[in-house]
C-alpha cells in the first residue's frame, strides 16, 4: 500500500506532467494560429526550441538508459575461473 508521501509525490508528478503537456500542446498546436503580435506569445519560447528541447531531453534519457543497462550487465557478469 502506498503511503501518504508516495501518493503526494505521485500526484505532484502527474500534475507536473499535465502542466508540461498542456504548455507544449498550446505552444505547438494552437500558437501558430494566433497572430504573432498577440500578448500570449511572450509566455512561450521561440519555435525552434519546440524541436531542440525534446531532442536534447530524449538524447539525455537514452544516455542514462544506456549507462544503466551497461552497469547492470557489468555487475551481473560472472567472474571467470582461471585454470593453471
Amino acid at each position: 500500500m502506498a503511503t501518504g508521501t508516495d501518493q503526494l509525490v505521485g500526484l505532484g508528478l502527474v500534475a507536473f506532467s499535465l502542466v508540461v503537456f498542456t504548455y507544449y500542446t498550446i505552444w505547438i498546436i494552437i500558437l501558430p494560429f494566433i497572430d504573432s503580435d498577440h500578448v500570449i506569445h511572450k509566455y512561450f519560447l521561440p519555435r525552434e526550441y519546440a524541436v531542440t528541447i525534446p531532442l536534447v531531453v530524449g538524447l539525455i534519457l537514452l544516455l542514462f538508459v544506456g549507462i544503466f543497462i551497461t552497469c547492470v550487465m557489468l555487475k551481473s557478469r560472472k567472474p571467470t575461473k582461471k585454470s593453471d
